[in-house]
């Protein structure tokens, strides 16, 4: 149920990278922080804590430190790292991934529509996960019993597109500092309802679980509740009753572009929980009614890609961008629409 979400640690919002924060007591004696961390951090062990330090994810009063920084009595420690390992088994299984590029440090995935990113309550087998545990199975970080191992973003089951996945531990904390920083630059395409009177534009609301859905999340305009979330837009092209639009991400929040645009009245379409599964704009004429119906059969899940991915290499800090094709049901879908609108 996740989508376009960077992986913190928070356990509210099961965003993308672990997050803590400690203030060191008065009467702590100065010592090496990855000791300090090693001795306050259970199940982390203390390679993990260089990682971080090198990839600069050690924050003492805000600013980054390395692994020999002595700590003093009063000072604010944060720290963000890959994610812990999970008390559930996750099994190695042989299912085929799209591999779009792939090195020593990091592999890009093209995920289909209909696959679950990392196992969880319900979804213990077939995920993105148990196929990156059966590719991996002699990678070391893919032997540590961590239920995301690798992970620093994630899309919702319905939803395709890349993915980045971590290969060793320096580039996972090295990627997910990025995501952290909102440094990575992430384009989804989307098939809505409606069309729009300016062209481009962009979306704030915070975004937080429906008190009425625990399954669903929602706006809260008023800044009241949820967390800072900004989704930028652009119409590519519209067919009458719906359009094609681009997303660039500022915050990686829990099915932040669905919210979003359900939020501004432009459901995706074919969207089940947000409300883009039923006839939003055109008519009531029978001829049309079942024209939208094929349409929802030829894609029967929110019309959502994530289509391209850049970010900075971990090792050679080149900055590197991946695109990818739309997937052949949102390229018929999208054909579909063209044909009926040059038509009616």
């Amino acid at each position: 149920m996740h989508e376009e979400e960077d992986i913190l640690l928070n356990e509210e919002s099961s965003d993308l990278f672990e997050h803590f924060k400690i203030i060191v007591d008065k009467g702590q004696s100065l010592l090496r922080i990855d000791k300090f961390l090693g001795l306050r951090l259970e199940n982390i062990s203390r390679n993990r804590i260089q990682n971080a330090a090198i990839s600069n994810c050690i924050l003492v009063n805000n600013n980054p430190v390395k692994s020999n920084y002595k700590v003093k009595p009063f000072d604010v420690i944060s720290v963000v790292l890959p994610y812990p390992p999970n008390e559930h088994e996750v099994l190695a299984e042989n299912i085929p991934i799209e591999i779009v590029y792939e090195d020593n440090e990091l592999v890009i995935i093209n995920k289909p529509a209909g696959m679950v990113v990392h196992p969880a309550k319900g979804n213990y087998t077939g995920t993105l996960v148990n196929a990156l545990l059966w590719h991996f199975k002699d990678l070391p970080l893919f032997n540590t019993g961590q239920i995301r191992p690798g992970l620093v973003h994630r899309i919702d089951k319905d939803t395709s597109g890349l993915l980045v996945v971590a290969k060793n531990e320096l580039a996972h904390s090295k990627l997910a500092k990025q995501f952290f920083d909102k440094t990575t630059e992430r384009t989804y395409l989307a098939f809505v309802w409606g069309t729009f009177d300016n062209k481009s534009g962009t979306i704030n609301g915070n975004i937080g679980r429906s008190p009425r859905d625990r399954k669903k999340m929602t706006i809260f305009p008023d800044g009241d509740s949820g967390k800072h979330a900004v989704t930028h837009y652009k119409v590519i092209d519209e067919f009458r009753y719906c359009s094609l639009i681009e997303c660039k991400l500022e915050t990686g929040r829990t099915h932040q572009i669905r919210a979003h645009f359900e939020y501004i009245k432009h459901p995706l379409f074919s969207d089940l929980m947000y409300g883009g599964n039923k006839i939003i704009k055109g008519n009531n004429f029978a001829k049309y009614t079942q024209f939208v119906e094929n349409c929802f059969n030829i894609c029967p899940r929110q019309a959502l890609h994530a289509k391209s991915l850049g970010f900075y290499h971990p090792l050679t800090k080149k900055r590197l961008f991946f695109d990818s094709e739309l997937p052949s049901d949102m390229a018929d879908l999208i054909n579909k629409w063209r044909e009926f609108a040059a038509s009616n």
